[in-house]
This record gives C-alpha cells, sequence and structure tokens, in this order.
C-alpha cells in the first residue's frame, strides 16, 4: 500500500496571520499530528505567486490505515483547536487534499556522508 501524503492549505489575509500560523503549527500542532500517526510534516509558505497569500502543510502517513485513523481519532480535535485560532471570522480559509504519494526523493547523498542504513 502507498503511503499518503495529506495536504492542508491554508489562505491567509495578510503576513501578520500567516506568521501567526506558522508559529502555532511549529509550537505544536505539527507534533501532535505526527504524535497521531503522521511520519513527517513539511510547512512550505507560498511565495509564487505571492498573493494570496498561502501556507501549505503536507504530513505524509505511511498508509491509509494510520490516516483514517488520524481522521477518526484526532483530527477531530486539532481542527477544533485550529478554528478557534483561525476561523472564518479570522479571514483564513482552509483546502485538505488526500493523495497516493507515489515517488519520494532524498537526493543524492554528498560525498563524505556517512551511508544511511535501512534498519528493518
Amino acid at each position: 500500500m502507498p503511503a499518503l501524503a495529506y495536504t492542508v492549505r491554508a489562505t491567509l489575509p495578510n503576513h501578520e496571520t500567516a506568521a501567526a500560523y506558522i508559529a502555532w503549527l511549529r509550537d505544536g500542532h505539527l507534533d501532535a499530528v505526527i504524535a497521531g500517526g503522521a511520519r513527517s510534516a513539511q510547512v512550505v509558505q507560498v511565495e509564487d505567486p505571492a498573493a494570496p497569500v498561502r501556507v501549505e502543510v503536507r504530513y505524509i502517513f505511511q498508509a491509509r490505515a494510520e490516516f483514517e485513523r488520524y481522521v477518526r481519532e484526532t483530527a477531530p480535535r486539532l481542527r477544533a483547536e485550529g478554528l478557534a485560532q483561525f476561523g472564518p471570522d479570522s479571514g483564513v480559509s482552509f483546502e485538505r487534499t488526500v493523495g497516493a504519494l507515489v515517488a519520494e526523493g532524498t537526493g543524492p547523498q554528498r560525498r563524505g556522508d556517512p551511508p544511511e542504513h535501512d534498519e528493518r
């Protein structure tokens, strides 16, 4: 079964709100999603196009079962926390997408780096 990419795109009214949103993500939300089943999280502040202000967060789940458990058991609480901080009255809107991760790379190993070992 392929891993899943769960992406949350936030459209924000200004850069100040974007900075507050990113700080909120860093201050515990990302860790909470990982504790709820994601294997990793990435936050990207979209630069092009520059307007509207957007932040994308991509969470990778090892399999659909982990994602579905997250949606069932963890997401309702985390989404409520997010809406309490960045609800419709704040001018923030969210879009969520889910897709199969069909390829992933880490780039070439740099000279002098120790080889990676898979301990499975």
